[in-house]
């Protein structure tokens, strides 16, 4: 039998995770080592998943930023981000476990902006191609989440920001906060903060933040309205913005 609100988190000791294991929840977040679960190693997952018989798994391993990294090496973006993902699939569902996914906002275009869950997708790097080749993999198995993702760090790490790109950013640690809220769901949700510029959201914690333009039709360029709608997570949090 599955032990009830006991969750497997992959990637412990990324950024994300530590903010994770401030918050208290009525989940019990197990954080394994890459060496007692490797996402590349089938067996490692299997073995690992049978003896702690979680209710949930948590999938946040992988290969992030820089995202010039996937553009460079993409048999490393593959192997952790596609097939790790994969290899998740395959096992949860063999023991009937719930997957919890980590994708990210950046599937969608990034042309017109207000993306809903159900729009079209179409990554415009290879991290968001990476991240959507794991979801083709959860999306065939039915008793799972996709969380698109828009978070970032505090304090805001960049010296520039954008003026004339909106889009969803929240901080780690007030994700965290959201994320416990919506474990038990299911299919894909977008989530993220309120929509409002880069440089919007990055003045009010850095006052020395300098102006930026995102100039169109440049090639590899960031995209011009990549925000999310969140209509679907403010109606399950009833989060406020």
């Amino acid at each position: 039998m599955l032990n009830k609100n006991k969750i497997i988190v992959t990637g412990g000791s990324g950024r994300f995770a530590q903010s994770l294991k401030l918050i208290r929840s009525k989940y019990n977040f197990i954080y394994p080592s890459k060496s007692r679960l490797n996402i590349n190693n089938l067996k490692s997952i299997e073995n690992y998943l049978k003896k702690q018989k979680p209710q949930s798994v948590l999938h946040l391993a992988g290969m992030s930023r820089p995202m010039i990294s996937h553009e460079k090496n993409i048999n490393k973006s593959i192997n952790l981000n596609i097939i790790g993902t994969a290899n998740l699939v395959n096992i949860c569902s063999k023991l009937k476990i719930k997957l919890i996914y980590f994708s990210t906002s950046y599937v969608y275009p990034g042309t017109k902006g207000n993306y809903k869950e159900q729009d079209p997708v179409l990554p415009w790097n290879n991290y968001a191609w990476s991240k959507l080749g794991g979801e083709c993999a959860v999306q065939m198995y039915k008793n799972s989440l996709i969380l698109r993702v828009c978070m970032t760090e505090k304090p805001f790490i960049h010296k520039k920001a954008f003026t004339n790109v909106k889009l969803n950013f929240i901080f780690h640690e007030d994700l965290a906060k959201i994320l416990v809220k919506i474990l038990n769901k299911k299919g894909i949700i977008n989530l993220g903060g309120p929509t409002e510029t880069v440089y919007n959201f990055a003045k009010k914690y850095n006052s020395k933040v300098k102006k930026k333009i995102n100039k169109k039709n440049i090639s590899n360029n960031f995209p011009m309205n990549p925000f999310m709608n969140l209509s679907k997570l403010k109606k399950i949090t009833k989060v406020s913005y």
